[in-house]
């Protein structure tokens, strides 16, 4: 018999564990580690085995986060691929998300990587090196429920490292923030520190910031395929699919595509923002805009060079942004309430035709 897998390895936690064995008699426990278009390969206590959501699952879902990502613990009819493949039955409550809008104009969420730990948050420290696109990934990794850290990559290529990382830490309150060359490896060993065994951790940022060459680093082999930055020292894509990996040190790390457009689903602009909401609180009027209003402490701060004026234009285009998404995502809820109210009376109707031809 091929040795067990003991799936608290792969992140599985008490809670999750629990609600499986409270509610799911008979039924197997995985976890999703590599989601491909109609079927997943998923860990199970006798290995991998490739699966694909059931009739009922696929029918109730209507929402593309109604489906199954990698993160994910999934209820499964057999925990092995003899006599055929897995029938994922459905998905465990997720302790954490990390998500964003699906690129376009379509209002859905996106599930980039769930029930993580960590989020490691990669920003290189050439010309990709951006302090608005920082502040968007640090709302989104607050909301996720996971704890965020921020990754400044090809620290070889920089010639002004201290003032590039001043300026991160001017919108990473809170936050750990590790200077990386994977050239020289400067900075690999405190990214292992902040991996703990059983830890399940994300790399996010955009394409070609040097996510895949630190796992690979981290796993101790090429087994991520890596591309140069072209010319113009944008990015190329190099992961194509998102996948969980076990890594030596025990944690399991998930890989993601580099992400070009990054447009949120959800934000936490309360901490991303604290400096700002902190400051706001001492402003005469309450609901105090931060523009004309007469003793505005924000305003204030600006002039004595607390904060920056790109800073709160920052945050006030992300709480437009955010307000606009809860508006879609109302009147999205309303149509889906009506599409589930239709499909119901379709299926009564079915049911009397069908007891009618009786």
């Amino acid at each position: 018999m091929d040795k067990m897998i003991n799936l608290i390895d792969f992140g599985l936690k008490e809670e999750t564990k629990r609600k499986f064995e409270e509610n799911y008699k008979g039924y197997f426990l995985g976890r999703v580690s590599v989601e491909h278009k109609n079927m997943y390969r998923v860990i199970t206590e006798k290995g991998e085995i490739l699966s694909k959501i059931s009739g009922k699952l696929n029918y109730k879902a209507i929402l593309k986060s109604d489906y199954p990502a990698v993160g994910d613990w999934v209820i499964l009819n057999k925990d092995n691929e003899k006599d055929g493949i897995g029938i994922i039955q459905g998905i465990l409550p997720r302790k954490s998300v990390f998500s964003r809008n699906i690129p376009g104009k379509k209002n859905e969420e996106q599930i980039i990587a769930s029930n993580i730990d960590k989020v490691f948050i990669c920003m290189a420290l050439n010309n990709d090196f951006n302090i608005r696109r920082l502040e968007r990934y640090i709302s989104l990794a607050w909301d996720s429920g996971a704890q965020p850290i921020v990754i400044l990559t090809k620290a070889d290529l920089c010639k002004n490292i201290s003032e590039k990382i001043s300026k991160a830490e001017e919108v990473a309150f809170g936050i750990n923030i590790l200077v990386v060359s994977s050239i020289n490896l400067e900075g690999i060993d405190r990214i292992k520190a902040q991996i703990k065994p059983k830890d399940t951790v994300a790399f996010i940022g955009s394409s070609g910031v040097g996510k895949s060459t630190i796992i690979n680093i981290l796993l101790g082999e090429e087994r991520q395929k890596v591309n140069d930055i072209r010319k113009d020292d944008k990015g190329r894509h190099t992961t194509t699919y998102r996948e969980l990996i076990k890594l030596p040190c025990g944690g399991i790390v998930i890989d993601t595509p580099g992400m070009r457009e990054l447009q949120i689903y959800n934000g936490d602009l309360e901490t991303s923002f604290s400096d700002i909401n902190e400051i706001s609180k001492n402003c005469y009027f309450r609901d105090c805009k931060h523009e004309s209003e007469p003793k505005c402490a924000v305003k204030k701060a600006i002039e004595e060079g607390k904060i920056t004026e790109e800073r709160l234009k920052s945050y006030k285009k992300l709480q437009k942004e955010l307000e606009y998404m809860e508006d879609k995502k109302l009147l999205n809820s309303k149509q889906l309430e009506k599409k589930k109210i239709v499909n119901m009376l379709g299926s009564l109707d079915g049911i009397k035709k069908i007891k009618n031809r009786k």
